[in-house]
């Protein structure tokens, strides 16, 4: 056994040496939490030294009652002001983070990276940084909130191994439900009566009934995409992950080593074989090199994999209708073929797409693909990214020149590759030509429709790389005078800049810092922080900026007066920052040389001298060399206190946020006569002008007692949050169509009244037979689109002008695509001896979603859903959920309005995990230290009013629950 620890401890020395990333996590434990440093921007401090707008997790006590699967799951149920996607509704849509979300700047062990490439299992703490007094020294591009992960790094003397491992399987919470064959085409039949179609119903009832009895699914599909002959009831995820750190006097070290696969809920075809995995491994060396020299270097390298089939089987579920190929199925048997039709099987025999050696593809000269076919001869596709990141640094102790005086520097350079291989197989689609005869259907007839080629090697395509170069280095300086007077102070040099394909600029970073504080005796505290930032999309002169930032605080518990109360700690605190930032400064998609003056050239053209043909330049936008940073001008308060012996513990603050100075194009204040020319022309410039608002209060609550052998926690967490846009460059015609004063989020739409019925038209026959359906006069006519008659949506005419159209929509609601006005999250902890109960929850409340797709409003050649049983009749007018059906498409009927709007208030209990911990007497003297078992389930309700809506996936894979079982051995 001790070789084996010898031979481990060499190869967990090689692995390290190489091989790290670093991230920040942080507690919910209190009493790891008074020991823990909290890692803010450039360096850590003692976590009754925060002042308000930072939050933090630890990661490795949660790990012990919560398993998780990404960096960040679950943490908006434990951190107040976090939803999930932005810090404090703060919107990040235009900031690089390398993985495509719109995540706020995420750190990784001192270094911008994307949050996806490292796991919990890696993570030691994790710290939000919402304010923006704690952003600033992040320059321009931390202004909307900062996450920073930092990896865990080598403590244990000696040698230390824990290995974890998990398998759990994924169950869909719900599918669509779309009718079957005969029941679309007899309510397409009446979306043709209801249009008064020339040529009539399309199809007759002999029709219908040969796909009603099923009796040649061949020749007459009834095609349900979400039945078990292509989907599984579940799907597995397995992981395995070894952690080995030790070390001694002079150094220690982490490896981290991760395996995951997750297979696919598709189960024919290629699909069959469909799953994602990923290999990673991490690890981190810290040396002391003398006295006043320590250093380390981080490494990480990740191969990921997603093998999938190829076409968009879930978008074709949603869309392709039961019954349609008409007349072929997506499969055919070849039994279906008269043995008598020579030339049919002939084509069929040479054909290299014979699904084992009996089914081939059916299709029209329309149809010449489909997306179970796709699945069968389309071949496959594999995802690839391959990472590799890099970082080291040296902290210098320069007591000797200046006491509490260091130096700390770092360097990174991280790369990333993706591409894709696939076996880009072409296959044909045969169109049948059917006979009966003995009351038997049979193929007499095939035409190939397409070319078929296998090409045996897998293509390249897809391909993208970046590289990520980061460095900063600072003096720290940190002393307390006469055990009363604690001062710190940083002066901070910090830049990364990132090189992507197919991008000609470099998104890049450069800003200088500054930072003092200090505190007396932890019961006065004071912050002043600058950031000089810089930035290229600004024009010369206004390049450069400094963004300040103030803060102060009062522990009032320290105060004479508050001694004996119930209060044990009690801080108040209160900060004002001008942030400059230029993440938004864009136009038209273009971040650059937005200041100059735009001139484009029109292929479109004109004519001048006799007919000869010239093309047209005209000015696309004037200059504007005063074109500025925008700023988020922000004060808060918060509030963080404990009270009855740590009984209850809780931080509250408010926050009050503009972001001023979005950039128009546009604007109204310039004379009209400088826009509105040829191809749209305008020499009006861009400016700084719009203005955003956030305001809201960040809680979190904790509880905590011991009752007999059991030990209970609760905390509770959330989010009150309310924008507005407080100026907004607007011509309107009506005081209810401005947009200033309005969420930032707003849903527009028109005010439904219902449908209309008979009552509302003059009806007449015309000389064609078909009857008329005039509105009468006094009511509003709708301008909106489409031909209007009884079962359409009747809207409000809000001007009186007597016709619907764009100037009649009104303010509905909010879409929470900033955070829903409420955000919270719940967590219980329940430890009765060596058992561990963990229940975590969370819910958005106020937010409203539109139903937009084709699954709730049906119209022209859609697939009908079960919703479409709803629709609107003569009979049916008073209890109708849907408008009438139509073979047209009805811009009336699928205009956002209160018909379609719903409310998103849901309540999700999102995680219920069972621990049990072997008793440590167990192990006395053996080689395993400590054994734990696990049961937990994910996702496993929603209490909505629309549950089933908001669990049904439209176009998507669904969502789904996951139960697993898990095991962690400590050697």
């Amino acid at each position: 056994m001790k070789n084996i620890k010898t031979n481990i401890f060499l190869f967990a020395m090689l692995a390290a040496s190489p091989l790290t990333v670093n991230a920040q996590v942080a507690d919910d434990a209190d009493s790891i939490a008074a020991k823990k440093k909290v890692h803010v921007a450039f360096r850590d401090k003692d976590a009754d030294h925060l002042l308000g707008g930072i939050s933090y997790v630890d990661m490795e006590e949660l790990s012990k009652k919560d398993y998780t699967m990404s960096s960040l799951e679950d943490l908006y149920a434990l951190v107040g002001g976090w939803n999930g996607n932005n810090l404090w509704g703060m919107d990040n849509d235009r900031l690089d983070n390398n993985d495509n979300s719109n995540m706020p700047l995420v750190i990784i062990d001192g270094v911008k990276r994307p949050s996806n490439n490292v796991l919990p299992s890696e993570i030691e703490q994790v710290t939000f940084l919402k304010g923006a007094q704690a952003v600033v020294l992040y320059g321009p591009k931390g202004a909307k909130g900062a996450i920073l992960i930092t990896t865990k790094r080598g403590t244990v003397d000696g040698l230390q191994i824990k290995a974890n491992a998990n398998t759990g399987w994924h169950y869909a919470k719900e599918f669509p439900e779309y009718l079957g064959s005969a029941e679309y085409m007899t309510l397409y039949n009446e979306a043709c009566i209801n249009d008064q179609l020339a040529s009539g119903p399309k199809y007759t009832q002999q029709d219908i009934y040969n796909h009603a009895s099923g009796s040649n699914p061949y020749r007459y599909p009834n095609v349900n995409y979400y039945s078990d002959e292509y989907i599984r009831k579940a799907y597995n995820r397995s992981e395995g992950t070894l952690e080995i750190q030790g070390g001694g006097t002079r150094a220690h070290f982490y490896t981290n080593i991760n395996y995951y696969r997750i297979e696919d809920l598709l189960n024919f075809g290629e699909a069959k074989e469909n799953y994602t995995d990923r290999f990673s491994v991490r690890g981190n060396v810290d040396l002391v090199i003398n006295k006043l020299v320590k250093g380390y270097a981080n490494a990480s390298a990740t191969f990921y994999n997603a093998n999938k089939n190829k076409g968009d089987f879930w978008s074709a579920a949603a869309t392709m209708r039961p019954n349609f190929p008409e007349n072929a199925a997506p499969l055919i048997d070849i039994d279906m073929v008269d043995p008598n039709a020579s030339k049919a099987m002939a084509i069929l025999n040479k054909s290299l797409n014979l699904l084992n050696g009996k089914y081939f593809p059916g299709g029209t000269t329309q149809t010449t693909s489909n997306a179970i076919a796709d699945c069968y001869f389309g071949g496959k596709t594999r995802d690839v990214s391959r990472q590799f990141q890099f970082d080291a640094g040296i902290n210098y102790d320069m007591n000797k020149f200046l006491k509490g005086l260091s130096f700390k520097t770092m360097f990174s350079i991280d790369y990333a590759a993706n591409y894709s291989l696939a076996y880009n197989n072409q296959y044909a689609v045969f169109i049948p030509t059917w006979s009966n005869y003995n009351s038997k259907d049979a193929i007499v007839g095939l035409k190939q429709q397409g070319d078929e080629i296998i090409t045996g090697h897998m293509a390249m395509s897809n391909t993208a790389y970046r590289q990520t170069i980061s460095w900063n280095g600072h003096f720290d300086y940190e002393n307390t005078f006469a055990g009363k007077h604690h001062v710190t102070g940083m002066f901070l040099g910090n830049m990364y800049t990132t090189t992507s394909s197919g991008q000609y600029h470099r998104y890049a970073n450069a800003n200088l810092g500054l930072q003092a504080g200090y505190d007396y005796m932890c019961r006065y505290f004071a912050d002043i922080s600058l950031a000089g930032v810089h930035s290229a999309r600004l024009p010369k002169g206004h390049r450069e900026a400094i963004s300040p930032s103030f803060t102060i605080g009062w522990n009032i518990a320290k105060e004479s007066f508050m001694e004996g109360t119930f209060v044990d700690d009690l801080l108040l605190s209160a900060s004002y920052s001008d942030l400059r930032e230029d993440i938004d400064v864009f136009l038209n998609d273009n971040q650059y040389y937005i200041y100059d003056a735009q001139w484009l050239t029109d292929g479109s053209g004109f004519t001048w001298n006799e007919g000869a043909s010239a093309n047209l330049t005209y000015s696309r936008t004037g200059s504007n060399p005063a074109l500025d940073f925008i700023h988020r001008k922000e004060w808060s308060v918060s509030l963080r206190g404990s009270f009855f012996d740590k009984l209850i513990s809780t931080e509250l603050t408010f926050f009050n946020t503009d972001m001023d100075g979005f950039i128009i194009q546009n604007p109204s204040t310039f004379p009209s006569h400088l826009s509105g020319g040829l191809s749209g022309s305008s020499f009006k410039p861009a400016i700084n002008n719009d203005i955003q608002n956030r305001k809201g209060l960040d809680f979190s609550v904790t509880a905590q007692k011991q009752f007999g052998q059991v030990h209970a926690k609760l905390g509770v967490v959330g989010t009150w949050l309310k924008t507005n846009y407080s100026k907004r460059d607007e011509v309107v015609e009506y005081d209810y169509q401005h947009v200033e004063g309005r969420p930032l989020d707003a849903i527009w739409g028109y005010q439904c009244l219902g449908f209309y019925t008979n009552n509302d038209f003059d009806i007449s026959t015309s000389a064609d037979g078909k009857i008329k359906y005039t509105i009468k006069d006094g009511l509003p006519k709708s301008a909106i689109g489409g031909n209007i008659q009884p079962g359409d949506l009747k809207y409000v005419d809000v001007n009186g002008d007597g016709t619907i159209n764009s100037k009649d929509q009104v303010y509905l609601g909010k879409n929470g695509a900033y955070g829903a006005p409420l955000t919270l999250g719940v967590n219980i902890t329940l430890k009765y001896k060596d058992f561990t109960l963990f229940i975590l929850g969370n819910g958005q409340f106020g937010a409203y979603g539109m139903k937009n797709n084709s699954y709730y409003n049906m119209q022209s050649t859609d697939k009908y859903s079960v919703n479409a049983r709803g629709r609107w009749t003569p009979e049916t007018a008073d209890v109708a959920t849907h408008p009438r059906l139509t073979t047209y498409s009805s811009a009336n009927n699928s205009a956002a309005s209160t018909f379609w709007i719903y409310s998103t208030d849901r309540f999700n209990l999102r995680k219920v995990q069972l621990t049990y911990d072997f008793p440590k007497t167990l192990f006395d003297g053996k080689w395993v230290k400590a054994l734990s078992v696990y049961l937990n389930g994910n996702d496993l309700l929603t209490i909505s009013k629309n549950r089933k809506l908001l669990e049904t996936n439209i176009g998507y894979a669904p969502q789904t629950r996951f139960y697993n079982l898990g095991v962690k051995v400590t050697l």
